[in-house]
């Protein structure tokens, strides 16, 4: 099982790279699933951003690589 602080440490980041690229502040953040090793896998998440005050859900999949976000996939939910 990995490390709850890795974890949330990869949250943070996954914040981080939303409010870097997309302008989003994140509301929510669930992890569904968490197949990071050393540094490198999917986190994917269930979360729910705001963006000039509008609310919208969202399932999105983090890639690591080295510990950092490189890559990121998006389904809204509606």
């Amino acid at each position: 099982m990995p490390d709850p602080l890795a974890v949330d440490e990869m949250v943070e980041k996954a914040k981080a790279y939303l409010k870097s690229h997309y302008g989003e502040d994140t509301v929510r953040m669930d992890v569904l699933e968490n197949s990071v090793e050393d540094g490198n896998g999917e986190l994917r998440v269930e979360c729910t951003v705001s963006i000039g005050g509008r609310t919208s859900d969202w399932a999105k999949t983090f890639y690591f690589s080295d510990g950092e976000v490189v890559n990121m996939r998006a389904r809204h939910l509606g």
